[in-house]
């Protein structure tokens, strides 16, 4: 654990405010939650909490199954970084921070298909080298909150991703919303 030398009192509702610098830092948003631990040493653990994260087995099983299918990179991300990863290329993106531009398209709470060449390419995670020529983006959704998102990645721009590739994503996004729902 790294100390921060922020310290901060309990308000009489029993209260903290988690410093602005560490909420930028961690990506914690207003109306973000966060999961209480606590340790033998007395010590309470915040944790970002992550609905996709609860379900990395599901992500994994999801991911793998749309990488058989379509022969693609696949990535399930949460709102802050890759959860699974399956296909070629997959270390370059496990666990990653997804980047600004992943983040505002889930925003959106839509899906979509693209290419290198286009405008609209959507860049994974922070460091994402964009070796890939094509994309399918489709935002997760839980109770009409985006939660995630599920992206197939195509190294070749001649076989370009249309309809097809697009409902797949789609519908594995669906899944995975409907399973967090449970």
């Amino acid at each position: 654990m790294k100390a921060t030398g922020i310290v901060r009192r309990i308000d009489d509702l029993g209260r903290v405010v988690v410093p602005k610098e560490i909420r930028r830092t961690l990506r914690i948003r207003e109306g973000d939650p966060l999961e209480i631990f606590t340790d033998r040493e007395g010590e309470i653990i915040l944790k970002k909490y992550s609905l996709i994260g609860e379900l990395s087995q599901y992500a994994g099983l999801c991911a793998e199954a749309l990488a058989q299918t379509t022969g693609q990179l696949v990535c399930i991300t949460d709102r802050d970084h890759v959860v699974a990863a399956v296909g070629a290329g997959k270390r370059d993106f496990e666990g990653k921070p997804i980047s600004k531009q992943l983040e505002g398209f889930m925003e959106g709470r839509g899906s979509m298909v693209a290419t290198a060449a286009d405008e609209d390419f959507v860049q994974i995670t922070l460091d994402d080298s964009r070796e890939h020529g094509n994309e399918v983006v489709s935002t997760i959704l839980c109770e009409g909150d985006a939660v995630g998102a599920v992206v197939l990645y195509g190294r070749d721009e001649k076989n370009k991703f249309g309809d097809t590739e697009q409902k797949l994503a789609m519908t594995a996004a669906t899944f995975l919303g409907r399973q967090m729902e449970q």
